[in-house]
């Protein structure tokens, strides 16, 4: 028998690195190489980097060098490059649980959709690396959803609009470890946003970004989204 029919929250969006991804640092890593590379000075930026965590690469390079098109996108490949070969040198690991909550939510009838604030080919090689392609029918990023990523809520609505999984905004449910990630669910519109404590972001600024709810994991995800049917 079908349980999809009872589900009010149909549509799960969850985040990636910090979220159900294990990141370890390696953003941080990849932006200090990045930066190495053209010649600035990290130390300078990471302060910048730690508070934009979730948003779109390319936009935070923007930011950092001033508008410079030209010199964002070169460190924006430098970024992807370093990160991608962190990745290779198996250096992240999904977050304890998030591949059995993503079955979970599944089996329960519910549409899950992973967003991330990284290039095609960066999540690509996430997913590779954990053996995640066929985890969920569906990955977005910033690019595949006309190029903005968090904090607007580009791919949330993406989400909604390519899945067709829900009729009504208020019936998803979003997770993520970032205030870009609160402040997206918030702007789309979701019934749940969820902040979990397993990445960039404390209670604090999750709650002050819009979270309704904070949980130690992406683990009690299922639990939660059960509770608010309930």
């Amino acid at each position: 028998m079908s349980t999809h029919k009872k589900n009010t929250y149909g549509l799960v969006v969850l985040d990636m690195a910090g979220t159900t991804v294990a990141d370890d640092g390696l953003v941080e890593q990849a932006f200090t190489v990045a930066a190495e590379r053209l010649g600035e000075d990290p130390a300078a930026m990471i302060g910048h980097v730690r508070a934009t965590m979730g948003e779109s690469k390319i936009s935070v390079f923007r930011h950092l060098l001033g508008g410079d098109e030209r010199r964002a996108r070169q460190a924006n490949l430098a970024f992807e490059e370093a990160y991608g070969e962190l990745v290779a040198d198996g250096r992240i690991a999904p977050v304890p649980g998030a591949a059995e909550t993503i079955a979970t939510l599944q089996e329960q009838g519910r549409t899950v959709v992973l967003t991330t604030g990284f290039a095609r080919v960066t999540q690509d090689a996430i997913l590779d690396a954990l053996g995640w392609r066929d985890l969920v029918g569906l990955t977005l990023c910033p690019a595949d959803t006309g190029g903005r990523g968090r904090p607007y809520p580009d791919m949330v609505l993406g989400a909604f609009l390519r899945t067709g999984a829900v009729d009504d905004v208020r019936r998803v449910a979003v997770a993520g470890d970032t205030s870009y990630d609160m402040l997206s669910g918030v702007r789309a519109g979701a019934g749940i946003v969820a902040g979990v404590l397993t990445g960039a972001h404390d209670e604090a600024a999750l709650k002050e970004h819009g979270a309704t709810r904070v949980l130690a994991s992406v683990a009690e995800l299922p639990e939660l989204v059960r509770e608010c049917e309930a």
